[in-house]
């Protein structure tokens, strides 16, 4: 849609207050595979790339926390391994473990980082292994090597943040023997915005926010409290792989993350909608005030 030059001034205008709120302050952005799986070219990750540097260029500081999980049955389907998943957690064994920090280290990691790179040098790509910043634990024996976070230590990220770049983090934690565990990039996304003391945390994937009824697109959540997301895990309207996105989003958020949004990563420039747009975008979460 074309805009006139007024109307491209009055959305300038209508970004101001929200680049002033949030100069200096940490947005961690969990990009989703689903979300850089969901479209049939570049544009994706192009739009999503623009965004992030445009968040740098105005004075924030976004941290980006990548997933991978359909790159990973893809490359599994290719080996003839077979995926199997336990309330959305993906059964990790040694090979399959392998695997995870092939694909998110070796192919999502770099792409990401290369398609924020076309507009400066600006992203450096790390994974939970570098400087030690996931320590991970086994979350359940049943499920072999998907950890839990037992502990972030963000000086690499606080150290590239204060050197203006950008850090992509890849979603490989290491116990204290050195293990790697593979670990949901949700639940990782969520505990580095607390261990970062973030202003935002958003979830990008391949839905258009959270519903109050599962087949009615009209009971989009626009606003939504840690106590009401609970109740829709008890009751069963939250379900499958988004429990660990709505978990970490409800312990983020009641540990001082100011804000948590669940966004559609397919629709282009959708961070910049929901950060510097009055009416926004998606699913908000936060403490009532």
């Amino acid at each position: 849609m074309n805009l006139e030059r007024s109307e491209r001034a009055e959305v300038l205008i209508e970004a101001l207050p929200y680049i002033r709120r949030f100069a200096d302050q940490i947005v961690v952005v969990k990009y989703g595979g689903n979300a850089l799986a969901g479209t049939s070219d570049d544009d994706a990750l192009a739009h999503f790339a623009q965004d992030v540097v445009l968040m740098r260029l105005v004075g924030l500081k976004p941290v980006v926390v990548h997933g991978g999980g359909p790159q990973i049955s893809e490359l599994m389907d290719r080996l003839g391994k077979t995926a199997e998943f336990r309330n959305g957690l993906r059964v990790t064994d040694s090979e399959t473990v392998d695997i995870a920090r092939m694909v998110l280290i070796g192919q999502v990691n770099p792409q990401i980082v290369a398609a924020m790179n076309v507009h400066g040098r600006y992203a450096v790509g790390v994974s939970g292994e570098d400087a030690g910043l996931i320590r991970a634990v086994a979350r359940d024996p049943e499920l072999g090597f998907v950890g839990d976070v037992a502990d972030v230590n963000p000086a690499i990220l606080t150290r590239l943040l204060d050197d203006e770049f950008i850090p992509v983090v890849a979603t490989i934690g290491t116990d204290e023997n050195g293990q790697a565990y593979n670990i949901n990039a949700d639940t990782v996304a969520g505990a580095i915005a607390e261990a970062l003391d973030a202003e935002k945390l958003v979830y990008l994937t391949d839905i258009e926010g959270l519903r109050r009824k599962v087949d009615d697109p009209s009971s989009l959540i626009r606003q939504t409290t840690p106590d009401e997301l609970d109740g829709l895990m008890a009751d069963g309207t939250i379900a499958g792989g988004m429990i660990p996105k709505v978990e970490s989003c409800v312990h983020a958020v009641r540990q001082g993350v100011r804000r948590a949004h669940i966004l559609d990563g397919r629709i282009p420039h959708v961070l910049l909608l929901e950060l510097f747009t009055d009416a926004g975008i998606g699913t908000m979460v936060e403490v009532p005030s």
